[in-house]
């Protein structure tokens, strides 16, 4: 016996196949046997067979589209590694001359700034500073002998074995050294006036400029 709040479903119900061959018929034109007419390549049926014909129709395109892709993005990956690589060795060259060049400006500025010092200390109004500028001074001339690769444990004889061919201040170089060690044998019995520690001074920077060591 039937309830008066029973739904009926044959009433209800939708026609599923129905509704597929509707869909078909929309998205590829004609339908059923009988639908036939224009549509220039369209599938004339919804059959599964015909669906299938309809794909393999367009297989070999997307087949070649596929390989056409593949390739490119490929070809892309290789280009970017090698350009990558490329870049990379680049900008390794560029960052070693920049710390070369780092390098040595660095290295001049210490020197200077060394030099500078012994400026500060001949322009002083104190004797010890005058003194105290030229043991400095004598010490980068020391630093110069060795760089120039003369031998020797002492200025003295690195002056020694120098040739005036090839050291045209030398000459300078021996007279501010003598008066470094009379500065450092007597000590505070050395008198050293400002004119004199001035003209040490200066006879140094003569032979630092001769090698660009300042």
């Amino acid at each position: 016996m039937r309830d008066d709040n029973d739904i009926i479903f044959n009433e209800y119900s939708l026609d599923f196949f129905a509704f597929i061959d509707y869909v078909f018929v929309f998205l590829f034109g004609g339908g059923g046997a009988g639908s036939g007419g224009a549509g220039g390549g369209a599938i004339s049926s919804w059959s599964p067979g015909a669906v299938f014909a309809w794909l393999s129709s367009w297989w070999s395109v997307f087949v070649v589209l596929s390989w056409l892709v593949s390739f490119l993005l490929i070809f892309g990956i290789i280009y970017a590694y090698i350009r990558h690589n490329q870049l990379g060795e680049v900008f390794a060259e560029i960052l070693k001359r920049q710390e070369e060049a780092f390098a040595k400006i660095h290295k001049k500025d210490v020197k200077n700034l060394r030099w500078q010092d012994v400026l500060v200390h001949s322009d002083s109004e104190r004797p010890n500073d005058w003194k105290l500028a030229i043991i400095e001074a004598d010490i980068i001339l020391d630093e110069l002998l060795n760089t120039l690769g003369y031998a020797g444990t002492t200025i003295g004889e690195k002056l020694k074995s120098a040739s005036p061919a090839s050291f045209t201040t030398i000459n300078q170089a021996w007279r501010a050294h003598n008066v470094r060690n009379k500065i450092a044998h007597e000590g505070a019995d050395f008198n050293l006036s400002q004119k004199e520690a001035r003209q040490t001074v200066a006879e140094y920077k003569m032979v630092f400029d001769e090698f660009d060591f300042i």
